[in-house]
């Protein structure tokens, strides 16, 4: 059964950095693309960024680029999200998964970021 964790998450001032943590087991995803998302209350789940089965391509939300990067370790099951310079716009609540995952797909408790201004 696969199981995906979201951590790394808090409270953070405006300009801080968060660095977030996509752990997954039951099932490797080493030959995925992966994704981080995030929802805020009332609003659809968006795309943030993605990457690569073997982490030679990226992409990422407009409204982050040049603040996050994506990245992932295969050996760990792990992808991870480095967030910098965050700003009060971003707050949400994180998700990762299959970059092709859709709402009736599994998703995890995700990872909650407030930043504050």
């Amino acid at each position: 059964q696969v199981q995906l964790v979201e951590s790394g998450g808090g409270l953070v001032q405006a300009g801080g950095s968060l660095r977030l943590s996509c752990a997954a087991s039951g099932r490797t995803f080493s030959g995925y693309d992966m994704g981080w998302f995030r929802q805020t209350p009332g609003k659809a789940r968006v795309v943030v960024a993605t990457i690569s089965w073997n982490g030679g391509n990226t992409y990422y939300a407009d409204s982050v680029k040049g603040r996050f990067t994506i990245s992932r370790d295969n050996a760990k099951n792990t992808v991870y999200l480095q967030m910098n310079s965050l700003k009060p716009e971003d707050t949400a609540r994180y998700y990762c998964n299959r970059r092709r995952a859709t709402l009736s797909d599994y998703w995890g408790q995700g990872t909650q970021v407030t930043v504050s201004s």
